[in-house]
């Protein structure tokens, strides 16, 4: 089964980040069949890493076909791609060497469609931020605390480390442009959430899966290891999550966010009242943060859903024309699901 893996990139600035990226992706114990950097309207990032890139023959640079944003050049890279399975990492992420091998090993079973794995924080400051609790590292980008451990079906992967079958996509079409990041804008998120939910929707007994072994490291720069940057983050996850919802629907679009908050937060809040107790002072900022940032969210999403209403039908949503790829090979499937450990993860993306 090949592997192509998909890296997007906007700006210079993260040209060492960007080289980290691709050289872990070269060093993999499973190589993929080519590895896709794909630049977002920036002929001079473009042009400089073709000239870096020319003898690399694994190593393909592309413009991004669409607009501008994350969503659009991922599309790019999953119609260019020549593999069974479509990969993606972070232009500031770094793969362990296990990385594909763990991603691929789940799609023997022709029901999973989309496996990711675990991402940890790399903080700029070599360190947690002593107010910053776990339960909210998605804000980062990363896996959260409450995610259970080993092979477990989800609702959506994290797409800074996520695959997919790429046969997937042609009945399903690609990322929505309506929703996602722009390069250093307003830091929106969940357009990975909104395409997991079309592809359950569209392949009824489809299997998404997340292997906490498959494990990359996402830089942290300092600027989001600050206060202002939490608050900014969860109130555009609330934006973020409006837009789902109005594409697939509130139920679907919110299940998770509702255990997230029902479960995971409480508990987070507890912990960091506990900590108080014993004498680690930090806990009340961690307990406080997690209020914050949950009230933030939960506004950003009342306003956007307003906002979503008088924007009528969600700009992008139309589905990628993506060619055709064979479907796997034919297998009868199992009687029963993959044999998988915990329970469905409630992410917060």
């Amino acid at each position: 089964m090949s592997v192509s893996v998909v890296v997007c990139v906007y700006t210079e600035e993260r040209w060492r980040d960007i080289g980290d990226a691709v050289a872990s992706v070269l060093a993999q114990s499973l190589p993929a069949c080519e590895v896709l950097l794909v630049v977002d309207h920036n002929p001079a990032l473009l042009a400089r890493l073709r000239e870096r890139y020319a003898a690399s023959a694994p190593v393909r640079v592309l413009a991004n076909a669409g607009p501008r944003g994350l969503s659009a050049g991922r599309n790019t890279g999953i119609v260019a791609a020549r593999g069974d399975i479509v990969a993606f990492l972070d232009d500031d992420a770094t793969a362990e060497p296990a990385w594909l091998a763990r991603l691929t090993a789940a799609y023997a079973d022709p029901r999973v469609l989309a496996v990711g794995g675990r991402t940890l924080p790399a903080w700029a400051s070599g360190r947690r931020p002593a107010w910053f609790p776990e339960e909210f590292d998605w804000v980062v980008g990363c896996t959260y605390a409450g995610q259970p451990r080993g092979l477990v079906p989800v609702r959506n992967v994290l797409g800074g480390n996520a695959s997919f079958r790429r046969a997937a996509f042609a009945r399903t079409g690609g990322f929505v442009t309506g929703i996602g990041r722009d390069g250093d804008r307003r830091p929106l998120g969940c357009e990975e959430t909104e395409l997991c939910i079309r592809l359950a929707r569209d392949h009824p007994g489809a299997v998404l899966l997340i292997d906490d072994l498959a494990l990359i490291r996402h830089r942290v720069p300092a600027a989001r290891e600050r206060f202002a940057y939490f608050r900014r983050r969860t109130w555009a996850e609330g934006l973020s999550k409006a837009l789902v919802a109005r594409s697939v629907g509130a139920g679907a679009g919110l299940a998770s966010e509702r255990r997230q908050a029902g479960r995971v937060l409480p508990r987070g809040i507890a912990r960091g009242v506990r900590d108080v107790l014993r004498g680690d002072l930090a806990g009340a900022a961690r307990a406080g943060a997690i209020l914050v940032g949950g009230a933030l969210a939960a506004g950003g999403y009342v306003v956007g859903a307003v906002r979503a209403g008088r924007a009528g039908a969600l700009a992008g949503t139309a589905p990628l024309l993506v060619p055709e790829a064979p479907e796997p090979a034919a297998a009868p499937a199992p009687a029963t699901a993959p044999e998988v450990s915990g329970r469905e993860v409630s992410r917060a993306d």
